[in-house]
């Protein structure tokens, strides 16, 4: 068995056997994360290459001289959790403790003599030598380690400085392992709130897509956090009728995702069935700007329309939301609907939002999106932009899912590799019903 080189020791040493135990005490300190772990191996290390009788680390954090923490000591049967459990450690006042952590400079005492009321007797009794190292944190001791053997003149003058650089070095380590624990757990409960508001808003959400008849519909909901801010939902409406709302309020997280909550309590709450679109968006605004965000700079923009298959009309209102597009199925035309463009939600209380009525044809298309999916970029960061959008709409398809999954590949191939920066959302519906006007609106217009 190799017994371990005493540091102490001032004859020559193989430099070799002390450069092996240098290195063996690293190795096994870098396989541990936990700090009180850590550290005991640590101490384990330490009283091998440098041994002594007494141990003890001291404490002035939080106090006031000349009161000190003992925080740990080598004797003591059960060693307390200095970081986790600082309440269970003793706390002295005066005597020659007290003296070495408000020192702020090393300290060796050669022979000393305890005075009979000091309180360093209850550790220190029968010692005679004494290495007092303190541990800096913003340039103030706030802690020292006590050393101490039981006979005088033990600790050689020459190994002290390397021993004052590798007891900082080490509590520096273990303080960042401290902090980075402390950083992991506000983090975990961070997240967790998180998730419980990512499942909050997702609860808020549709839990299906209506089956309204004459109308299919298809839905893309991706968040860039657990929670985000983006906004869908359907209002069955009499006579037939669907309202699509979508919308997007300011920001990222958990902020935007309360603010999605609260429009949804809004539009929800309404007496009477949303069937106005501007009805509902000057409703929305007025709650919203008197309410809630006129002190937090937050905003909405959102897109309300009202299908009808059944009379063959759209009617839309918008608060500063992408305008959606509309294909029409008698000849591929790709139509904006940004004919009734206002502030976003949140800004202007008495903002009023008229709103346009257009045809709505056998086979039409529509698609209502949020600004995470034509502001995505890829990995050479192209923006993908409203051209790009429209030329992933085909003039037909059969299912308002089959719509969804030419956007969806065309998308995914240019954002291959990026990481999602805002939430994207997108609602694909198209008309089935054989009983949608054929409309007399000139299809070569580019936007209603």
């Amino acid at each position: 068995m190799t017994v371990a080189p005493d540091f102490f020791e001032t004859e020559p040493r193989n430099w070799r056997a002390r450069l092996a135990a240098s290195v063996e005490v690293m190795r096994e300190l870098s396989r541990y994360s936990d700090p009180q772990e850590m550290y005991a191996v640590f101490a384990r290390r330490m009283s091998q290459l440098f041994p002594v009788s007494r141990q003890l680390t001291i404490s002035r954090r939080g106090l006031n001289s000349p009161q000190y923490r003992v925080t740990r000591f080598n004797l003591w049967r059960e060693q307390v959790n200095p970081w986790k459990d600082h309440d269970r450690l003793p706390i002295h006042d005066g005597g020659l403790l007290a003296e070495l952590v408000y020192a702020d400079q090393p300290r060796v005492l050669e022979d000393v003599a305890f005075e009979p009321d000091d309180p360093a007797l209850a550790y220190l009794e029968g010692q005679r030598s004494i290495l007092a190292i303190p541990h800096f944190d913003q340039g103030i001791a706030q802690s020292v380690v006590i050393l101490a053997r039981e006979e005088a003149n033990a600790f050689p003058r020459d190994r002290i400085a390397d021993l004052v650089l590798l007891s900082n070095l080490f509590g520096r380590a273990t303080q960042t392992l401290v902090l980075s624990q402390a950083v992991k757990e506000a983090y975990d409960a961070v997240d967790y709130e998180l998730r419980t508001i990512a499942d909050i808003q997702k609860s808020l959400l549709p839990p299906r897509v209506p089956q309204i008849p004459g109308l299919d519909i298809a839905v893309h909901y991706q968040t860039a956090k657990r929670a985000g801010g983006d906004y869908y939902d359907f209002f069955p409406l009499p006579e037939g009728r669907l309202g699509v709302l979508i919308a997007d309020a300011s920001g990222h997280g958990a902020p935007a995702a309360v603010l999605m909550a609260i429009a949804h309590s809004i539009a929800h709450t309404r007496p009477d069935p949303p069937i106005r679109p501007g009805e509902l968006l000057t409703h929305l605004n007025a709650h919203l700007t008197r309410h809630y965000t006129r002190q937090t700079g937050n905003f909405m923009t959102a897109f309300y329309a009202v299908l009808d298959p059944q009379g063959g009309t759209v009617s839309y209102a918008s608060a500063g939301h992408n305008p959606p597009r509309l294909v029409r199925s008698a000849d591929g035309v790709k139509l904006t609907l940004n004919r009734a463009q206002r502030l976003p939600l949140g800004i202007k209380p008495d903002e009023q939002y008229p709103e346009q009525v257009v045809p709505l044809q056998l086979g039409d298309q529509v698609v209502f999106f949020t600004d995470g999916v034509i502001e995505a970029v890829n990995a050479d960061g192209d923006v993908f932009g409203s051209d790009r959008l429209d030329s992933t709409l085909p003039e037909s398809v059969e299912t308002a899912e089959q719509l969804m999954l030419s956007i969806l590949r065309k998308f995914k191939a240019f954002t291959a590799g990026v990481p999602i920066a805002d939430d994207r959302t997108i609602v694909a519906v198209k008309c089935v019903c054989q009983h949608a006007q054929a409309g007399n609106m000139d299809s070569s217009r580019q936007s209603l």
